[in-house]
């Protein structure tokens, strides 16, 4: 690595906080900070920086995404409920310029019918759902080619 290291960006939104806790029979007993040791494990592999953040506010996430801007090489987003209702956090994610994964724990689409809509995936790179914490893992693999390539 150079002295600019790559870096990815991963935001959880509302509730993820409560992983492993929350409906554990639809997301499982992992929690948020196994899945943050999990992926800071995975992006060293790659070489990458990894910053890991949850919030419950939405305006603290669009912050973020702005911040990232010409600093991370990617973002991975799990926006949580936000998924399906921030045109803000859409429109913050299609500003910054660079690589977005969308991650979810669940598969939306075998959920309530208005899990179906992401606004996230309208300006997303790539989306995976429903494989559980693992989804983080392979948005992190994902990203890091998505990198080489860009640099390459």
């Amino acid at each position: 690595m150079g002295p600019l290291a790559r870096s990815i960006l991963i935001i959880n939104g509302p509730n993820l906080n409560m992983l492993g806790a929350r409906e554990p029979e639809i997301y499982g007993r992992t929690t948020l900070d196994d899945i943050k040791t999990a992926a800071t494990a995975k992006a060293k592999e790659h070489g990458l920086a990894l910053d890991f953040r949850q919030s419950n506010a939405e305006g603290e996430i669009i912050d973020w995404i702005q911040q990232a801007r010409g600093k991370a090489d990617g973002i991975i987003i799990n926006a949580g409920g936000y998924t399906h209702t921030s045109v803000a956090i859409m429109d913050a994610l299609a500003a910054a310029d660079q690589p977005v994964i969308e991650v979810h724990i669940s598969n939306i689409f075998r959920r309530e019918e208005f899990r179906h809509q992401s606004y996230i995936s309208r300006v997303a790179t790539g989306v995976i759902c429903g494989l559980g914490a693992q989804g983080y893992l392979l948005a992190i693999d994902a990203m890091a080619e998505l990198a080489r390539k860009k640099s390459a």
